[in-house]
């Protein structure tokens, strides 16, 4: 059996990826015709070129006056200039709209991503959501920037070049569409053949992608565990999947090219045979069946593009059907519920399992007063991750309710849950900006004097006033590395900025080290006073802390009080005090 994860975000259908591609370039509308407008002036004035040629040839054939060169030059001359500029033009007008569009899909597919619970993207995959908002989109702009005006420009110039070939004489478009039936066989292949290999190919990629991004981020664990093997089998497995596919697709495409190829060469002979045999009858003159030859050889890049546009369309739509797929993940529709009265919280008979997983709390009951903090305890694995999770509205419990204020959270719109109950995990994220644009990821808008108040609230105003700019110092990627402790302070100024009526700190302190923690929790009883809060306990010193320590075990409840009283007892949160206490 195959270890790569192949449970990925679904993928639209064909009709509805061009629907949502259609509201995008609805807006372009005027600008899209302007440019065909242009593309068009374009391919005509390349059409007097052939025939001006046609014209020196038949002027160098009958030996006539060196006077009669200079209409067909300057037509020549005139046609090239014009053709030069509205091409760029044109390309230009064409390759604005696309981007436009391009950037309207970009924002449309990343803000409904962002909207989706995170449940339901954690099943996904977070490596396929990477790969369709980069690889996929990656394809969908070449398509748009280079394929949509190349397929224009091409179809157009096929089409009146067909035009100006049957102008010189209609013997010489039937000798052209010999070409025609090597040319539909090409594009058969692409059309057929073709867009199940890529749709395979982006799958392919997506777990690829996905079993990288769970290797990486899982990788101390993967160490710790002797799990190596295993995840680079995993990863072997995938990238010789996705190897494989490409492959397959390369191998397909490139016996398209020989009919390509094959009718370029028989369409050529038939026209310079009809050429040969129409001079010979006095039917045409020897200058015009040189444009013919041209027209026909004109067509090569145009043609052959067309068919080749056909495999970056067929991949290009791959792509487009994997973003649209997004789009089409139902969001979660919530009712509405009236504001809660108080920020009380209760958790009443939850259950929970991931998926079809074993069940992971069973049957907890819970009640938090307004402003009373409650740790969470227990060994790893006893489900305490897994209730916070439930509390900040990332997960539904299978059975039970969750209320705040006496009212169903799963009745909220996931938004005002958001505003309401705020979760601080170990894992910190850093965005790549300046400090105040990642300080105003909490609340948007916030002015300086808020944002320093929220620095002051989480012990961070020291080094902060340090930095070379201030709140202008670019942090994150390609900025100033903050270190574990700071990393925190930072979220934890964004939870002052939210004010959340409930506060969910999920080991806020666990990757600070000793010393570090200890400030955090210094920090966190400052940012947490006056509030309702849920503080999951990696460190029994946060605990000790808490008005309330509820132990959890195996997914249950086993025991509960204020953390001097049951430090005191003998049940089992007093034999976890004590082993901290030796530890140390």
């Amino acid at each position: 059996m195959s270890d790569v994860r192949t449970d990925t975000l679904p993928v639209a259908t064909p009709k509805e990826a061009r629907g949502e591609l259609w509201k995008v370039l609805r807006p372009e509308r005027p600008a899209a015709l302007l440019a065909l407008t242009v593309l068009v002036v374009t391919v005509v004035a390349g059409l007097f070129i052939p025939p001006a040629l046609g014209r020196i040839v038949d002027i160098a054939d009958r030996g006539a006056d060196r006077g009669d060169l200079v209409a067909p030059l300057l037509v020549l001359v005139a046609a090239t200039l014009a053709q030069g500029l509205a091409g760029s033009v044109g390309w230009f007008l064409i390759v604005r709209v696309g981007e436009k569009a391009l950037a309207s899909l970009r924002e449309l597919v990343l803000g409904h991503a962002l909207s989706l619970p995170q449940a339901q993207l954690e099943r996904g995959g977070t490596g396929d959501l990477v790969s369709r908002v980069s690889n996929d989109v990656d394809t969908v702009s070449d398509a748009l920037r280079q394929g949509v005006p190349e397929l224009l420009w091409s179809g157009l110039t096929v089409v009146l070049t067909l035009v100006g070939l049957a102008a010189l004489d209609w013997r010489f478009a039937l000798a052209g569409l010999v070409s025609l039936p090597f040319y539909l066989w090409a594009a058969r292949g692409y059309t057929v053949v073709a867009p199940p290999l890529y749709a395979d190919e982006r799958r392919a990629e997506g777990a690829r992608s996905q079993q990288l991004v769970e290797t990486l981020g899982g990788a101390r664990t993967i160490q710790a565990l002797m799990l190596r093997p295993r995840h680079l089998r995993r990863v072997d497995a995938a990238s010789e999947a996705a190897r494989a596919t490409s492959i397959r697709t390369a191998d397909t495409t490139a016996w398209f090219f020989s009919r390509i190829h094959l009718g370029e060469f028989i369409g050529t002979a038939t026209v310079l045979i009809a050429g040969a045999w129409l001079v010979g009858h006095d039917y045409v003159t020897l200058g015009q069946a040189t444009a013919a030859a041209l027209y026909f050889i004109r067509l090569y890049d145009p043609v052959g593009a067309l068919v080749n546009l056909l495999d970056e369309v067929q991949s290009a739509t791959a792509s487009l059907r994997r973003l649209a797929g997004i789009l089409h993940v139902p969001l979660d529709r919530r009712p509405g519920v009236p504001q809660p009265a108080e920020p009380a919280l209760a958790l009443s008979g939850i259950r929970f399992r991931y998926d079809d997983g074993p069940e992971i709390l069973h049957g907890v009951d819970l009640a938090i007063r307004p402003g009373e903090h409650v740790a969470l305890v227990g060994a790893s694995g006893a489900g305490k991750t897994t209730l916070a999770a439930l509390v900040a509205g990332i997960h539904d419990p299978r059975a039970g309710a969750i209320s705040l204020g006496g009212s169903d959270v799963r009745d909220m719109p996931r938004e005002e849950l958001s505003g309401r109950v705020s979760l601080v995990t170990q894992e910190v994220h850093v965005f790549s900006g300046t400090l105040a644009q990642d300080l105003r990821l909490a609340r948007h808008d916030a002015t300086d004097q808020d944002l320093h108040a929220a620095l002051d609230a989480a012990g961070a105003r020291a080094w902060v006033d340090l930095l070379p700019e201030g709140l202008d110092t670019r942090v994150g990627a390609g900025g100033r590395a903050l270190t574990p402790v700071q990393a925190q302070q930072v979220a934890l100024a964004r939870l002052v900025l939210r004010d959340p009526d409930v506060a969910v700190l999920d080991e806020a302190t666990a990757e600070a080290g000793s010393a570090g923690a200890r400030e955090l929790e210094t920090c966190m009883a400052r940012v947490l006073e006056g509030r309702t809060a849920l503080l999951v306990a990696h460190r029994l010193t946060t605990a000790a802390a808490a008005d309330r320590v509820i132990v959890l075990d195996h997914g249950r409840v086993v025991e509960e009080g204020p953390p001097a009283e049951l430090a005191a007892g003998a049940g089992p949160y007093a034999e976890l005090w004590r082993a901290w206490r030796s530890a140390r």
